[in-house]
């Protein structure tokens, strides 16, 4: 599988103001966000509850222990967070074994990527297990390096995983364009400094100062991202 730490950060081509795209997984890439809140809704019947159709959308694009926390809170179900935990992965890992579908636009854009030998990471709140499954459907090739949720002692929202990837690919965070699809992503991003994209799955991510905002992975690419880290793009709402 991809290595988390690049034997030799390469860089991106000189004269070109971007150094490097870091890229979120689900509901950037795959469309697995729904496969969570089907897991998330199976075991919670499991377990005696019922999950309002609402709370998807404080759940989507967090860290493990958040949405787990959050569910058990508005549930009232007799579980720890850490056996709620492995139960939900457990029951993801074995959903996308079969495969999962990649969202429009991310295979081009991916390519695209790769044939210009853009430096790229993926950076996700999903667990290194769930990750390494992933990338069999992305491709493992395309990546630099890949960053997990489960390996970071603080994950998005905080900038941590981002200044880390950007910091391991040999990137200044000014230089790197992050695409995200939940606002949990997108503060991370922003906080970290990187000019970011948000193309959003479940839940709609608000207008802000300097936030690009797209409809959909078939309007980027990289010129796209270029254009964000020179200012070309006024951010689309």
């Amino acid at each position: 599988m991809t290595s988390s730490i690049p034997a030799a950060p390469p860089r991106a081509a000189a004269g070109s103001a971007l150094q490097a795209v870091l890229l979120d997984m689900d509901g950037t890439l795959v469309d697995t966000e729904g496969f969570w809140w089907e897991v998330e809704v199976a075991v919670f019947a499991e377990l005696g509850h019922q999950l309002l159709e609402e709370w998807r959308e404080v759940v989507v694009g967090g860290p493990m222990t958040r949405s787990a926390s959050f569910l058990i809170r508005a549930t009232g179900a007799k579980i720890a967070v850490t056996e709620l935990s492995v139960l939900l992965n457990k029951r993801f890992s074995e959903m996308i074994g079969r495969g999962v579908p990649l969202m429009p636009g991310a295979r081009r854009l991916l390519a695209e990527l790769a044939a210009h030998k853009i430096p790229t990471a993926l950076v996700s709140a999903s667990h290194r297990e769930i990750i390494d499954r992933v990338l069999l459907s992305l491709g493992p090739e395309n990546f630099t390096l890949t960053v997990a949720g489960d390996e970071m002692e603080r994950t998005k929202p905080h900038p941590d995983p981002y200044l880390l990837a950007a910091a391991r690919l040999g990137a200044e965070p000014g230089r790197c364009a992050v695409v995200e699809d939940t606002l949990t992503g997108v503060t991370a991003g922003e906080a970290a400094g990187c000019r970011v994209v948000a193309v959003p799955s479940v839940a709609p991510i608000p207008p802000a100062a300097g936030r690009t905002v797209v409809g959909s992975l078939e309007e980027v690419d990289l010129g796209f991202l270029r254009g964000l880290i020179t200012g070309m793009h006024s951010p689309v709402h």
